[in-house]
């Protein structure tokens, strides 16, 4: 080939790369404009907005930035709704459960104080006035629980423990309460020693979240509690036969200040079950429940072994 030929060549290869270039420039200045559209509806709020890129695109890896920013901030504006929705709940649930008792315990103790009740009467205002008292104490205590928790203040004395022994005495403690209350039990845990990193007031109050759960909720008349192991995890679970949780309510009983009675006269303060899972969880555990109505809820808790 001669000089002419190689020329002709060059020249050819050079309207090439310079075609090449210009479509390339072009591709990113198409693709520099999308990604300008897409942050100014970003800044405007709309989260939803997503910029699509080739594989071979140089401005890709921006692309996929600025999804992943618009992916998080949406995320983070759900959390910020879903907790504002939820501190509305609590605002509306404090209203009746702090309120209304109050007000029924100072109005039975100013009868009682002005005498405008004797004898009998006044042994019963002064027994609803306790128990409206009690009601009171009880709610403040899971109320400020919830509170450190929520807030990731509470504090945990986590130790090797036997779980089945401690299992064991929490339980003794609630036979008579039960027996009491005309619920007939059946209580299955191991005789062998099982260990478990756990603190011991934080599993106590799980226990006894769950049987109170039963006893205020379920109408039932037989709760059973078992507890089985393997060389992962132990399992528990607190079985009743009540009245059971409708569908609709069983995803949302975890959370906080959920009743599954929309009604005010519902009993209980919606805080029990979303503290025992948060006290499960720090345990690095599970809780589910399975539920069919009108034949009863069980209640399941996975634990690890202790290490």
């Amino acid at each position: 080939m001669d000089m002419n030929g190689y020329l002709l060549l060059g020249f050819g290869l050079a309207l090439l790369l310079i075609l090449y270039l210009l479509l390339k420039l072009r591709r990113i200045r198409e693709q520099l404009s999308l990604i300008k559209e897409a942050l100014e509806d970003l800044k405007k709020g709309n989260l939803n907005r997503r910029v699509l890129a080739w594989e071979n695109d140089m401005t890709k890896q921006i692309c996929y930035d600025i999804n992943e920013i618009a992916v998080s901030s949406q995320s983070r504006l759900i959390q910020q709704k879903q907790a504002e929705q939820a501190y509305k709940r609590l605002m509306t649930s404090l209203s009746h459960d702090v309120k209304t008792p109050l007000a029924s315990l100072v109005g039975y103790l100013e009868a009682v104080e002005n005498g405008l009740v004797t004898g009998q009467e006044k042994e019963e205002y002064i027994h609803v006035a306790c128990s409206n008292a009690y009601r009171l104490k009880d709610f403040v205590t899971a109320l400020f629980e919830w509170v450190k928790l929520d807030a990731g203040e509470q504090i945990f004395h986590f130790e090797r423990m036997d779980i089945n022994e401690l299992t064991r005495n929490i339980i003794a403690e609630w036979i008579p309460v039960m027996e009491s209350a005309g619920l007939n039990y059946d209580i299955e845990i191991p005789e062998t020693e099982y260990e478990i990193s756990a603190d011991q007031n934080a599993f106590t109050r799980i226990l006894n979240n769950l049987l109170q759960n039963v006893m205020i909720h379920s109408e039932a008349d037989h709760v059973m509690l078992r507890m089985t192991e393997d060389t992962r995890q132990a399992e528990i679970t607190v079985t009743d036969n009540g009245k059971g949780i409708p569908e609709d309510d069983l995803p949302h009983i975890f959370e906080r200040m959920y009743q599954c009675d929309g009604s005010r006269s519902a009993k209980g303060n919606g805080l029990g079950l979303s503290i025992a899972k948060e006290l499960v969880s720090a345990h690095k555990g599970t809780i589910t429940a399975a539920s069919t109505t009108g034949a009863g809820t069980t209640f399941t808790i996975l634990l690890p072994k202790a290490l």
